[in-house]
């Protein structure tokens, strides 16, 4: 910009030549240039009013937006969502059948430091260290010494613990208060209860939420403050001691490497007792494993997520089957010569049973030969849809998030060799809990059963899978089996116990199968003659050795093993131990004519 002088030398000479005052020239000049930065000013300052008024404009337009969109929305509780907003700990309680307590909240406190305010860090690290053993000193030195300004030291602590930190006296050892879940029961039930861990964490507080198990399914339930009463499950945690307690000893004499049981109400579905060993405290869950064979963690729950060939157990599925669609009766003799030939392969019976036996006794000696020939009138596609309605071929629709992911292993092709091998055991693998279900459903009359583990007063009206008739058959036939078959073990007097063993070779990694390492299945139903429950109790890897030679058979371990929960469990069920009703003889009068 070029400024006009303010006494411009030609002006003033012209003033000069008129006898006219050259100082009117400059004071006209400075008036002219100070109207014209009055303007421009002016035009300075209307821009600004504009973009003012235009910001005023946009701003009580978005608040008159937002007013609108409250005005008209259904109102709700407000959240706290800002950092900093209280974080809530509770979380309701978990209870069995009968209330007693399996989970809760124990108020308790965590401890933290901020090391710029502490006055003897050497001193503090050292006595923290023998306050709390897992921590180590020279640690704890090199963190108060760095320039942290905060540090968690335990966020769980006992009221001894805090009152041994505090009497530390270190101005910059601080203590918080949270809740924490406590499991009171320790290990029992810790495979169906699972376990939780803190979310949001403040000094104050911190968030408990689900991370397995129950816990995990019911998280938003459990967390829910307008349902503050507790989470009643089927469990009755007396019959679950009992049966943890022999299930555990039972494992260790006969070297299991593994087991697991269950048992069912075949009416409603309810589980009444989930054990599977070797288990966990849930109040210090463990990590999980970073390599190696998954089903070897203690967080493993077998009965649910183990799936496995459970060989012989299977056999009743096949002759319910052949009496629902008429293809044999009890009495009806199937062929059991072997060996059963197919292509390359040979199906053989443990022991040579002659010529044929009635369809009664395939179930009682365990005939490989004479179920393989079951199935093949049965056929693949009637075999498989029949399997299905059993619920043996989908994962388990029980509450615990592990169960939606064990999925059932079958063959990509179901030929006619699978549906034989699949009649006894082998070639379809499955969870206890599922074969639990499935066995419900055969022996309650013919119903198909869910599996539950929430406390049910009433029976479940599922679809029909077999008539009541051949229900009842099939109870006859399993009841056979404890009597004088292979289960012979798992009787227990006054309560009418029939069930079926299974015996399976455990299938290698890298394919084929081993020969002395095997899974062992007792599928129980008492009493057989009027079902209430279901009891299935399978080992990993069991050997008897009370014997000249060692036994690993399902009559040898798992049976004794299943008798004796029966026998402890069934008078806290309140069943007492009755006569058991024989079959009625009728009479014919003859005429004296």
């Amino acid at each position: 910009m070029i400024r006009t002088p303010l006494r411009p030398l030609a002006h003033v000479l012209s003033a000069r030549q008129r006898g006219e005052n050259p100082d009117l020239i400059e004071r006209d000049n400075i008036r002219r240039r100070h109207e014209v930065m009055r303007d421009r000013q002016r035009h300075q300052a209307e821009g600004r009013l504009l973009v003012v008024s235009v910001g005023f404009a946009l701003a009580f337009s978005v608040i008159g937006v937002q007013m609108f969109k409250l005005s008209s929305a259904d109102p709700q509780e407000p959240r706290a969502a800002a950092a900093g907003s209280p974080i809530s700990a509770q979380r309701a309680d978990i209870v069995d059948r009968n209330g007693r307590i399996l989970a809760t909240n124990l108020l308790t406190y965590s401890i933290y430091a901020q090391p710029q305010m502490m006055t003897d860090k050497p001193r503090a690290a050292r006595e923290l260290a023998l306050i709390f053993p897992d921590l180590d000193e020279a640690d704890l030195l090199k963190k108060f010494e760095s320039r942290r300004k905060f540090m968690w030291i335990k966020k769980k602590i006992s009221p001894e613990q805090k009152q041994a930190a505090h009497d530390i006296g270190d101005p910059g050892l601080m203590f918080g208060p949270r809740e924490m879940r406590l499991y009171p029961n320790g290990k029992l039930a810790a495979h169906v209860l699972g376990g939780t861990r803190f979310g949001r964490e403040g000094v104050h507080s911190a968030e408990v939420i689900g991370t397995a198990g129950i816990e995990k399914y019911f998280d938003d339930r459990l967390r829910d403050p307008a349902q503050p009463e507790p989470l009643q499950l089927s469990l009755d945690m007396t019959v679950q001691t009992a049966t943890r307690n022999v299930l555990y000893g039972g494992m260790k004499l006969l070297n299991a490497k593994g087991a697991s049981a269950v048992m069912m109400d075949v009416a409603t579905g309810e589980v009444i007792t989930m054990v599977s060993l070797p288990d966990f405290d849930p109040n210090q869950r463990p990590a999980p494993l970073t390599k190696g064979d998954q089903s070897d963690s203690p967080l493993f729950n077998r009965a649910v997520q183990g799936l496995y060939e459970l060989g012989s157990v299977f056999k009743i599925f096949a002759a319910s089957q052949a009496m629902e669609l008429g293809i044999a009766t009890p009495q009806t003799m199937i062929e059991t010569q072997g060996p059963l030939v197919w292509g390359k392969f040979r199906i053989r019976d443990f022991h040579d049973y002659g010529k044929e036996l009635s369809l009664t006794d395939v179930i009682v000696k365990s005939s490989n030969i004479g179920t393989a020939r079951i199935a093949m009138e049965l056929g693949a596609e009637r075999q498989r849809a029949f399997l299905d309605s059993l619920g043996l071929l989908d994962p388990t629709k029980v509450e615990l998030v592990e169960a939606h992911g064990a999925m059932p292993l079958m063959p990509s092709n179901w030929s006619e060799l699978s549906t034989m091998t699949i009649s006894y055991g082998h070639g379809l693998s499955t969870s206890p809990l599922q074969l639990a279900a499935a066995y419900s459903s055969i022996v309650n009359g013919g119903t198909r059963i869910t599996p539950t583990l929430l406390r049910r007063d009433a029976a479940q009206a599922g679809p029909r899978v077999i008539s009541s008739r051949t229900s009842s058959a099939a109870r006859k036939m399993l009841r056979a089996v404890v009597s004088r078959g292979t289960a012979s073990l798992g009787d227990v007097p006054g309560y009418a116990v029939g069930g079926k063993t299974g015996t399976a070779d455990k299938p290698k990694p890298t394919g084929g199968y081993y020969k002395d390492k095997v899974i062992a299945t007792f599928a129980s139903v008492f009493p057989a003659y009027d079902p209430k429950y279901v009891l299935v109790v399978s080992f990993d890897e069991p050997v008897e050795t009370s014997g000249p030679q060692p036994r690993r058979t399902a009559g040898w371990t798992a049976v004794p093993v299943g008798a004796e929960i029966i026998r402890r469990t069934a008078p806290l069920l309140g069943l007492r131990p009755v006569i058991e009703p024989q079959a009625q003889l009728a009479v014919t009068r003859v005429s004296s004519n």
